[in-house]
Formats: structure tokens, sequence, C-alpha cells
């Protein structure tokens, strides 16, 4: 008699989600999560196209016109996380390509699956993405 085993993701552990995601759409870029004190964070390390007319991209559209000069890769995208009952939230993501900044809630799916939800005001008003786990 075969025995199968099924596995669910029964609860997450804090630094769960400390690694490399990629990014959904046309665009993907590769995010990692890190821990800094007791919270977490996401900066880009990677894009699948990292130059623009030749350059390096820049965070061009950001609202702090100080800021423009920052270059993409290295921006901290993901910001002040808290990790409470199987969820990562109370944390902004930050979205370079239109300079705006969203409420956001981090949940994984399973091991290898990470939903992002980014929204205005409450979650219900919002958009949610999965990424997924990678390596550099």
């Amino acid at each position: 008699m075969i025995a199968f085993r099924y596995t669910t993701l029964a609860q997450a552990k804090a630094d769960d989600i400390v690694r490399i995601w990629l990014t959904a759409g046309k665009e993907p870029a590769k995010i990692q999560v890190y821990k800094s004190g007791q919270k977490y964070y996401g900066k880009i390390v990677s894009l699948k196209n990292p130059l623009k007319n030749g350059k390096p991209k820049m965070d061009e559209n950001n609202p702090d016109k100080s800021k423009r000069n920052q270059q993409i890769i290295g921006l901290v995208i993901l910001a002040d996380f808290e990790f409470d009952d199987d969820e990562w939230d109370a944390g902004k993501i930050y979205d370079p390509e239109s300079g705006k900044t969203y409420s956001c809630f981090l949940t994984l799916k399973d091991r290898s699956t990470l939903k992002v939800r980014g929204y205005i005001g409450v979650s219900l008003l919002g958009r949610t993405e999965i990424w997924t786990k990678t390596s550099l």
C-alpha cells in the first residue's frame, strides 16, 4: 500500500519570507526580503531590463525630487512589515513605476509563493500580486 503525504503551510514562521522573490508582470524584478530589527524590508536586487537609454534605470517618478537620481536596483520598495499571526502587515510598498506608496500586507500561499496585497484605505480596494521564490 502506498501512502501519500500531503503537506500544507501549517503556520508561517516570521523569517519564512526572508529570501529572494520574483515579481509578476512583463518587467519582473527580483526582490530581496530581509529583516532589520523586528521589521521586514525588501529591496530590488535585479531587473529584467536594468537599463534605459544605455544607463541604469533611475527612480524618476519619485514624488520627492531629491530621490529621482537613485538607481532602481538597490531601491527599498517594502518597508516596516511586522509579523503577526501568519501574515506580515503594517507595512508599505513603493511602486517605482508610478512613484506611489501603498499600504500592504504579505502572506505565504506556500513556501515558494508570496501573496502581496497593496491598497489605499481598506484592503478590499487594492491589488494582489503573486511573487515566486527564486535565486539571484
